[in-house]
């Protein structure tokens, strides 16, 4: 029947569960009505306490409306606005060029309501309800497979809270115009606990990844930083980081210039005296144990004495260098890198394993590296075998302590 534009309510709840047209469509739209000398299909409202609320033809009542055409109404009946926006979604699922994003918002939102129908259907008769037979009717209904339906429900729980910090989010999506799927998902996830590195998601002011990486860094300091897990670390003497230098059983090469002591003015040890070694390392630790060319295999076989896996090797490259007869110039020394359980870094960006740094004094290890490592690591620190006091490090060795 043809009504009268002032009969029609908008609703804007309704209104914005209309995934909108494009420019190109809805001027198409615009001139066909025009050529017909009004709208060809007709609005279809629903009938209420004597009301009519549009459901299906917003853009086609505008049109109408703007330029005086006429139009005709389909009135419909339901028991409750979730009946009527669940056939809202299911007609505009049947829309041809539907984004594929707006596609699966329709389908999880109304894979959702079913879910809470069935909920509270099954609560007022004592049973619990079967989420799985509500995902393969509508599966079949619109030519999909179970996962897809479940993961779209997921996807309209995350539209809708995101619309929290994001109003307007659900109709950048029906344009395709919002962040990827797994990104709105991740800010709903976070929106609670994190609303900041949400909304960053959501307005495109950082990547996902990047959110979520800074997510893991905070977590994990918050773990070793925690000061009841310091105090127990500290009773039971034990570090999450830590950075050796072995005093390596090694003599200087005899001379017949000043000066000419052949032993060191510090005292070594030998392999077997390493590696009886306890060393203070926490279940999940980082270790760094400095060497040389000439140490490196015994480097390797008293990380096994200590229990540490092998992970990979820095090199420190440095200016200049001893060069024995016959042989290259040995100008860099080495940081073998190992753990003991499943410790993990909080920043992996510029974090090569290669780095060039100036020579300190003798046998000093360079400022840089413990730069790296007090940025990329958190918890408890130890630096054995040390010769200088190292900002947050423990320090353990002879130089040190005097």
């Amino acid at each position: 029947m043809t009504q009268v534009f002032e009969d029609i309510k908008i609703d804007a709840e309704f209104a914005g569960l209309i995934p909108p047209l494009s420019a190109e469509e809805r001027q198409q739209l615009e001139d066909n009505i025009v050529e017909h000398g009004g709208a060809r299909d007709p609005l279809v409202v629903w009938a209420s306490k004597g009301t009519l609320t549009l459901l299906d033809g917003h853009n086609r009542y505008e049109i109408c409306t703007r330029l005086g055409l006429p139009f005709d109404v389909h009135e419909m009946r339901f028991g409750s606005r979730e009946e009527a926006s669940d056939w809202m979604d299911r007609n505009q699922l049947g829309r041809r060029n539907l984004h594929p994003d707006a596609f699966t918002l329709l389908l999880g939102r109304r894979y959702n309501r079913a879910k809470k129908t069935m909920a509270e259907a099954g609560a007022s008769k004592g049973k619990s309800c079967q989420s799985s037979t509500t995902a393969e009717r509508l599966a079949k209904e619109h030519g999909v497979t179970e996962r897809t339906v479940r993961s779209a429900g997921k996807f309209a729980e995350a539209v809708a809270k995101a619309e929290k910090i994001s109003p307007g989010i659900g109709l950048k999506v029906a344009h395709g115009q919002s962040p990827a799927r797994a990104a709105v998902i991740k800010a709903a996830e976070l929106l609670e606990k994190s609303p900041d590195r949400a909304r960053e998601i959501i307005d495109g002011g950082k990547k996902m990844a990047d959110v979520i990486r800074e997510e893991k860094r905070a977590e994990v300091v918050a773990k070793l930083e925690n000061v009841e897990a310091r105090k127990a670390k500290e009773l039971a003497g034990q570090y999450d980081v830590i950075v050796i230098d072995p005093p390596w059983p090694m003599e200087k090469i005899e001379r017949d210039v000043t000066p000419e002591q052949v032993a060191f003015e510090y005292p070594t040890m030998q392999e077997d005296e390493l590696a009886a070694m306890q060393l203070p390392a926490a279940d999940d630790s980082h270790v760094w144990v400095w060497t040389t060319q000439k140490f490196l295999p015994m480097c390797l076989r008293l990380l096994d004495a200590w229990g540490l896996k092998y992970v990979c090797t820095f090199v420190w490259h440095k200016p200049g260098g001893f060069q024995p007869f016959g042989l290259p110039q040995y100008n860099c020394e080495f940081a073998v890198y190992a753990r003991r359980g499943t410790p993990q870094f909080i920043d992996t960006k510029a974090f090569p394993v290669c780095f060039d740094a100036a020579r300190g004094k003798h046998s000093e290890k360079p400022e840089a590296f413990y730069d790296v490592v007090r940025r990329v690591t958190a918890g408890r620190r130890i630096d054995i075998f040390n010769r200088r006091e190292i900002d947050g490090f423990d320090v353990w060795g002879k130089e040190a302590a005097d």
